[in-house]
């Protein structure tokens, strides 16, 4: 029933100025729904994680261990520089990139940013059998996440748009992270007071 909702949906076509950035932690469901939110925008899905590993010739746990975090977040900020000087795309993006102060600066001068938000449960439930998680490899998970939330939520509500991610299904959330982009694309009327 829902997909049908979908296909009926008589919205007009939301046509981006820019391309829209998805920040959250591990397990926010940033590729999930980054995927669908660009099939439904017509756009390209471009995985930030993936162009470094690309650019750099090997995964980005090689990459950790051999440069650092530091060495790491200078390579990610000279990726989503060039990604965000191309065309409009759906861009997923590492859990620490929006920490960094410049490359959030980037990204809010050359993106809308959408925090896809989801509580501990939810991200525990989905990360914890992956192994290729750098910072999870470093004692618990679960007390990891809740650390990384307590750091970084505050940051990562500077981002233009925020998305509750829960455990519903990822075409749910696709729909309101298109509706939140909606509202804030529609034209305010004149005199309007913010």
């Amino acid at each position: 029933m829902q997909r049908l909702e979908r296909i009926m949906d008589a919205s007009p076509p939301l046509t981006l100025p820019r391309t829209v950035a998805l920040v959250g932690l591990m397990g926010a469901g940033k590729s999930a729904i980054g995927k669908r939110l660009a099939l439904r925008l017509g756009l390209p899905f471009v995985d930030a994680d993936e162009e470094i590993e690309r650019a750099a010739g090997c995964t980005i746990a090689e990459f950790f261990e051999r440069f650092g975090e530091a060495e790491f977040r200078n390579g990610e900020r000279r990726v989503i520089q060039r990604l965000l000087e191309g065309p409009p795309h759906v861009l997923s993006t590492g859990g620490g990139a929006y920490m960094d102060d410049e490359t959030r600066a980037l990204m809010r001068a050359n993106a809308i940013t959408v925090w896809l938000r989801a509580d501990l449960d939810v991200l525990h439930d989905r990360v914890r059998k992956r192994t290729h998680r750098p910072l999870l490899r470093q004692g618990d998970p679960r007390e990891i996440l809740a650390r990384l939330m307590n750091q970084r939520y505050p940051v990562y509500a500077e981002a233009d748009l925020v998305v509750e991610s829960t455990a519903q299904p990822a075409d749910t959330t696709t729909d309101q992270v298109l509706d939140a982009l909606r509202r804030h694309l529609a034209p305010q009327p004149t005199g309007a007071i913010a």
